[in-house]
C-alpha cells in the first residue's frame, strides 16, 4: 500500500474496522472509501456488485461481521451463520472479480477446536470439534478462510487470512446481551460503582483463561501483514500472555475503582477452558503487540466514560 492505494474496510465503524482506519491514517493513505453500514448492506449481493463495480478498491480490509459474546451466539445461531456466510461471500468474490490488488480477511480465534492443545497454532485448524456456544459463528469464519483460500487456488486471488484473539478497545459493544466478555465487565463494575451496589455478578466460575488484544494494536498487525504476509496460510494474532477471567475481573474493577465483592454464578456457561493463540508465525515476521492488558483497559474505560457524558448531553 501507498498514499495512493485505494482501501475500503468493509466494517469500518465497528471496533476492528475503525481501528484499521486510524491505523492507515497513521500511515499515510488517505484514500480510504467510505461505505459505512447504513448506505452498504455487506448481505445485500446486488449492492455489494454495485458498489465494488464503481469504487474498484485496490486493497480490502474484511472486518465486517456479526459478532457477540456466548449470550448472543447462543441466542440467534441462525443469525451469526446467515449473515456472516453472506457477508464474507459477497465481498470476497466481488474484491476479486473488480480486481483488488489484496485482501485481508478477519477471523477469529474461535475457529479452533474447543479442546486444541494450548497455545493455539494455525495447524490446529479443524482437527477436532468446536466449542459448541460459539459453533456457528466459527462454521461461517472458516467457511471465510476456505474461500479465500479456494479463490486463491482457483484464480490467484492474493487474500490473506489473519485470526486475531479476543478483541477490546475504544468503539468497542457495551451492551450487556451482546458483549464480550471484557466490555461487558467494564460496564457491570462502572454501574456498580456509580450505583454503589455491593457486589458484581461474573457469569461463570472465574476459571477460564482468555487472551486480549487491544484493538489498535491488531489494526497495527493487519497494515503490517498486508504489506508483508503473502501466504494463503492462515496467521495467529495475539497479545501470547492470558489471564484468568476472576484475574480480568479484578483486573478491570481496580481500574474502575469497584470496591465490592465480586460473586461468580457457576450456573452460567464458561465456554472454552483456555484460548491463546501462538503468534509465533507472526513475531518472526518482526510484529508484535505493545499495548499492556492495564493499559488497554484504563484506556478503553477512559473511552467508555467520555461517550457517555457526551451521549448524557
Amino acid at each position: 500500500m501507498n498514499k495512493d492505494s485505494s482501501v475500503f474496510v468493509a466494517g469500518e465503524r465497528g471496533l476492528a474496522g475503525s481501528a484499521v482506519r486510524r491505523a492507515l491514517a497513521a500511515r499515510g493513505v488517505n484514500n480510504i472509501i467510505s461505505a459505512p453500514r447504513a448506505s452498504l448492506d455487506l448481505r445485500d449481493a446486488g449492492a455489494v456488485e454495485t458498489f465494488f463495480a464503481k469504487e474498484r478498491p485496490d486493497y480490502v480490509f474484511m472486518a465486517a461481521a456479526k459478532v457477540g459474546g456466548i449470550v448472543a451466539n447462543d441466542t440467534y445461531p441462525a443469525d451469526f451463520i446467515r449473515d456472516n456466510l453472506l457477508i464474507q461471500t459477497n465481498v470476497i468474490d466481488a474484491a476479486y472479480r473488480h480486481g483488488a490488488k489484496k485482501f485481508c480477511f478477519l477471523g477469529s480465534s474461535c475457529i479452533y477446536p474447543r479442546l486444541a492443545p494450548q497455545p493455539l497454532t494455525e495447524s490446529s485448524l479443524l482437527t477436532g470439534p468446536l466449542e459448541p456456544t460459539n459453533q456457528w459463528y466459527a462454521v461461517a469464519k472458516i467457511a471465510g478462510i476456505k474461500m479465500c483460500q479456494a479463490y486463491g487456488l482457483q484464480y490467484g486471488f492474493n487474500a490473506i487470512s489473519v485470526m486475531p484473539t479476543n478483541l477490546y478497545g475504544p468503539g468497542d459493544n457495551f451492551d450487556l446481551q451482546t458483549s464480550h466478555v471484557l466490555p461487558a465487565l467494564l460496564r457491570k463494575f462502572h454501574t456498580a460503582k456509580e450505583a454503589g451496589d455491593a457486589e458484581v455478578t461474573v457469569w461463570g466460575s472465574g476459571t477460564p483463561r482468555r487472551e486480549f488484544l487491544y484493538v489498535d494494536d491488531l489494526a497495527d498487525a493487519l497494515c503490517f501483514l498486508m504489506e508483508r504476509y503473502e501466504s494463503s496460510e492462515i496467521i495467529n494474532v495475539g497479545w501470547g500472555e492470558d489471564v484468568t477471567i476472576a484475574e480480568l475481573a479484578t483486573l478491570i474493577g481496580d481500574i474502575v475503582g469497584f470496591r465490592g465483592k465480586i460473586v461468580y454464578d457457576r450456573s452460567k456457561p464458561d465456554g472454552t477452558p483456555r484460548k491463546l493463540l501462538d503468534v509465533a508465525k507472526c513475531t518472526a515476521l518482526g510484529w508484535r503487540a505493545r499495548t499492556k492488558l492495564a493499559d488497554g483497559i484504563a484506556a478503553t474505560y477512559a473511552w467508555y466514560l467520555t461517550r457517555n457524558e457526551s451521549q448524557a448531553l
